[in-house]
């Protein structure tokens, strides 16, 4: 039998989490330094994200945390997954960016499609419950729907409010694993976002 998909809605209840959790979080001591540095690269970088993200309304500070977490920041990857821009991607979300595009592709096209895939374009609430909410979503709902007593990594990894628990395959879960990545509110609070 197939479960039923549960729409994940920023209401005032996910409003009030993410601004509670945000502001009980702190780095934890082991991870500053690596989340410190990827912070900089970010910062090195940010007209390029800003040209990437402002033209459709998605501040560069989310288009640089997405590029972290997907590939690395490295600028021969798809935005969406990581996969080489030599083709479409192969993993989740399968087959980005659509045609016409052609591949090789560049990653100002795989970006942009990522974002617009997401309905990012279309997105105006960027505070922190906003942001925090896209980039949970980004990554997928398994967490907070199959797995609620673990604060997703994406978000939260390298931070107090994470422990263990993560997705080591699509689909495949362990309880046990850590997940080594720097997460996206360790990096924003490097970042000294928001400004």
């Amino acid at each position: 039998m197939a479960r039923a998909k549960r729409i994940i809605a920023l209401d005032k209840e996910l409003v009030a989490e993410y601004v509670r959790l945000w502001d009980s979080v702190s780095i934890n001591p082991g991870s500053g330094p690596l989340a410190g540095n990827q912070a900089i690269r970010l910062f090195q970088h940010r007209q390029r994200y800003w040209d990437a993200g402002e033209p459709i309304g998605v501040p560069w500070q989310f288009v640089a945390v997405i590029h972290m977490m997907e590939s690395g920041q490295r600028w021969n990857r798809h935005a969406h997954n990581g996969d080489p821009l030599t083709a479409r991607t192969v993993h989740v979300p399968r087959g980005r960016p659509p045609k016409p595009a052609r591949p090789p592709f560049t990653w100002e096209v795989s970006m942009r499609d990522a974002l617009k895939m997401k309905g990012l374009d279309s997105w105006d609430r960027w505070d922190v419950a906003g942001m925090l909410f896209q980039l949970e979503r980004f990554n997928g709902w398994g967490y907070r729907l199959y797995h609620p007593e673990t604060l997703s990594p994406y978000l939260w990894a390298g931070t107090s409010h994470y422990r263990s628990g993560k997705y080591v395959a699509d689909g495949k879960w362990s309880p046990t694993a850590v997940s080594k990545q720097i997460g996206a509110v360790a990096l924003l609070r490097c970042m000294r976002w928001p400004t």
